[in-house]
């Protein structure tokens, strides 16, 4: 009851995903996901996507492909729909052949002449749990901001973040300061009974700079992804993973194995998916989402406070 038997009868996949072209691979069936279309975070209920193996315990990332290893053991090819070669080593994109005597990834129209990809080890799956999304309701109703930051007004109709608890808002409208302490806008410092700190900037909308033609939103890392375009890895100064689809934050490296990200004192945590990036000169075009007047996510995602209050997209 927990599989989709293939054609022959000798194989099957995990409910939720159906059988290859190739007779060696399970490809997800994809849902659709939830936007939000107004200028708000909202929580998301949609868990990111992965490819089932067979073996029902391992799986690969979203827009990759099973392949069975010369261990014995499930491997990701990373791209979708792909052919798994013979030697149990290389795959191929959807639709060629392996030709393992010269290396290449042909077509039968002759069309197609690629490189072999090399697999990448599978990770075990881990059972999904679901996180309370927390956020700070803003006085205008419409607005939010992420649980244990404060609101505080930018101009009449907009609101910022403060990433502070309880922050104090500066009447210039463009800084905070922490609970207990008053903003010296003179001086640009944050007093307390004789002592000061520097006056915190509210942030604003960005755009990070890919190429000339793309950009991703203020926060974010441009990586590409596995059609050579650019995506949107929501971390700064983030590492792109070598799989094209996931990357880690900054003093991590990604862990194929592991399906994570791994610090050098042995400290993991979950990969993050990327998103495409955006046209830049601000062309929303009506595949895409709005979140405010400066800033848009791809068609299919959802707009999301991040932790200093700008926007991010949610896969």
């Amino acid at each position: 009851p927990q599989s989709v038997p293939c054609a022959g009868g000798h194989r099957c996949c995990p409910r939720g995903s159906h059988c290859g072209a190739d007779g060696e691979s399970c490809i997800t069936d994809l849902g659709t996901g939830t936007r939000d279309g107004h200028g708000d975070a909202s929580p998301v209920s949609a868990a990111p996507r992965a490819v089932p193996c067979p073996d029902g315990q391992s799986e690969c990332p979203d827009d990759a492909t099973c392949c069975v290893t010369s261990s014995g053991a499930w491997g990701c090819c990373p791209m979708p729909q792909a052919s798994c070669c013979a030697d149990k080593v290389h795959c191929c994109p959807h639709a060629t052949v392996c030709d393992l005597t010269h290396g290449r990834c042909v077509s039968p129209t002759g069309d197609t002449d690629v490189p072999l990809s090399t697999s990448f080890p599978a990770w075990k799956r881990q059972p999904s749990t679901p996180v309370a999304l927390r956020q700070v309701l803003c006085p205008d109703g419409r607005s939010a901001c992420p649980d244990g930051a404060t609101c505080c007004q930018l101009s009449p109709t907009q609101y910022g973040c403060c990433p502070l608890q309880n922050a104090v808002c500066c009447s210039d409208r463009q800084h905070c300061c922490p609970q207990g302490t008053t903003c010296d806008l003179t001086h640009s410092t944050c007093t307390s009974l004789g002592a000061s700190a520097p006056l915190a900037a509210l942030p604003t909308a960005r755009d990070v700079k890919c190429d000339e033609r793309t950009s991703c939103p203020n926060g974010n890392t441009c990586c590409r992804l596995t059609s050579g375009a650019w995506g949107c890895c929501p971390l700064e100064k983030a590492v792109c993973c070598p799989d094209h689809v996931h990357c880690c934050p900054q003093g991590y490296t990604c862990d194929p194995e592991g399906g994570s990200c791994l610090q050098g004192g042995g400290t993991r945590r979950p990969w993050v998916r990327k998103t495409p990036a955006l046209a830049r000169g601000g062309q929303v075009t009506s595949g895409n989402v709005i979140c405010d007047e400066e800033t848009s996510c791809p068609d299919g995602t959802t707009c999301c406070r991040m932790s200093l209050g700008t926007w991010g997209c949610c896969p």
